[in-house]
């Protein structure tokens, strides 16, 4: 009988039920799209099983990290769960012209003012993403959920203070959780929803999977 081939996928986790919810949803999306492929789902902080208990047990399989933009997640947890398993790890969901256009979806084009609001790091790998996505967005303005840098209540009473009258806030979330109900609490007109509630994501889930994995094959020996 052939080894079905495993999707290993990686949430960040969340202590939100309704992001935990979401992510299980997502995953799901992907299973039924997918029926001949064991999708499972791990993570990298807070919720069980983690990636590093999941990875022993799994054969022919591709991590996808449920993540935005690379950084200490990728680099470390991940890099060292798969460290000598032979297991490729997949890129980051974002930036993509998929979430982008998720984004723009959902954004008025009558706004004075968008800000990208994302979780909040200090890798230079992740912030670099979220950069780029906001140069995608049309020069979005750069926020933070969480830290002291640039924080979303911050940058958005500095656009009122300058004139904006109606500011939006792309919300760069992937699930519901503590981030993303700080943002509306953060003073902006509009919030966009999680990206996981668009299903087109769940074809990028299985696009970057699909990409690793012919990445592998091509590998030499």
């Amino acid at each position: 009988m052939t080894n079905r081939r495993t999707l290993l996928a990686v949430a960040h986790g969340t202590r939100s039920a309704a992001g935990q919810r979401q992510i299980r949803d997502l995953v799901a999306a992907v299973a039924r799209r997918r029926p001949r492929l064991d999708v499972r789902l791990s993570y990298a902080d807070v919720q069980h099983p983690r990636i590093g208990e999941v990875t022993p047990g799994v054969r022919d399989a591709v991590v996808v990290p449920l993540l935005l933009s690379a950084g200490y997640h990728v680099r470390v947890d991940i890099a060292d769960a798969v460290a000598g398993t032979g297991i490729p790890v997949a890129a980051t969901l974002g930036p993509d012209d998929v979430l982008l256009a998720s984004l723009t979806r959902h954004l008025p084009a009558a706004a004075d003012a968008v800000v990208l609001a994302a979780a909040g790091s200090s890798d230079p790998a992740w912030r670099a993403g979220i950069h780029e996505m906001a140069d995608r967005l049309g020069g979005a303005h750069v926020a933070y959920a969480s830290g002291r840098d640039r924080p979303v209540s911050d940058v958005v009473a500095g656009l009122r203070a300058g004139g904006a009258r109606r500011i939006a806030i792309a919300a760069y979330l992937l699930a519901d959780g503590q981030f993303y109900r700080t943002l509306h609490r953060a003073g902006a007109d509009l919030v966009t929803p999680p990206l996981c509630l668009d299903p087109a994501v769940a074809g990028l889930v299985l696009r970057r999977f699909e990409t690793a994995s012919l990445t592998m094959a091509a590998a030499p020996l």
